[in-house]
């Protein structure tokens, strides 16, 4: 009898933890779909996009940390800015490269680029899914040149937060379960001191879709079998800060 070969790697057996980020790869076919599993992000990069001026200098270089399959490219062409994406995920810089992104496979609490090499750093929807976010706000000010701008969109540490986040949207049509792990929301307030401890002058909103416009998504959602069609939803300021906000700051020179 011959021996036997080697033993296999165990397959996970059920459904991944919360917050994995093997999730992306069983999702990649889905970060372009604009009805897709990452509809909402389309619409937030957008949002992320708006706060970002045009490039005030030649070679100005905008760092995006967590960039995943680089849907923030479309919002940024004509602003002058080299687009340089990092993100854990393999399979999701493949297709940020197709959209013109210098890609850099990395973690966002250890960037290997230089201090102050940013004209530009967005960290959008990646705090509330980074074990030590603030590790990687401080890579993020770290990365910022004086007079740079931060820019941030995440999920503050609230029980409505939880709510929406997870019990109710994880309900609603393609949005994926288990992509959050509310344990990592991120508190405004001490995302506010974390950033001033670094130099950084943050500024924060609350933000939402827009009503009308969602409830219009959902219901195209509800009836359609190739893509909603129509406007997809804005995302607009809200006054509560309590499930999701965005963040502007300036690092002090």
């Amino acid at each position: 009898m011959p021996p036997a070969g080697p033993t296999p790697p165990a397959v996970p057996a059920g459904p991944l933890p919360r917050n994995d980020p093997r999730q992306y790869d069983e999702l990649a076919g889905e970060w372009w779909r604009p009805d897709g599993a990452f509809a909402m992000l389309h619409w937030l990069a957008r949002a992320r996009a708006a706060l970002v001026p045009p490039a005030s200098r030649p070679d100005a270089l905008l760092v995006d940390l967590g960039c995943g399959a680089g849907l923030l490219a479309p919002h940024l062409a004509g602003k002058g800015y080299r687009h340089v994406g990092v993100d854990l995920t393999g399979s999701a810089l493949e297709q940020a490269r197709t959209h013109g992104v210098t890609v850099v496979n990395a973690d966002a609490t250890a960037v290997p680029l230089a201090d102050g090499c940013a004209d530009v750093v967005a960290a959008g929807e990646l705090l509330e899914h980074v074990p030590d976010w603030r590790r990687a706000v401080g890579e993020a000010c770290r990365l910022l040149r004086p007079g740079g701008l931060l820019v941030l969109d995440t999920l503050n540490d609230t029980a409505l937060s939880r709510l929406v986040a997870v019990g109710v949207a994880e309900r609603l049509p393609t949005v994926p379960r288990g992509i959050h792990d509310p344990r990592l929301f991120v508190d405004h307030r001490a995302l506010l001191a974390e950033c001033a401890r670094h130099g950084v002058d943050l500024r924060v909103r609350g933000v939402r879709p827009e009503v009308s416009g969602l409830i219009g998504w959902l219901a195209r959602r509800l009836v359609a079998t190739e893509g909603p069609g129509g406007r997809p939803p804005r995302i607009v300021p809200t006054w509560s800060t309590a499930v999701l906000y965005q963040g502007r700051g300036v690092r002090r020179g």
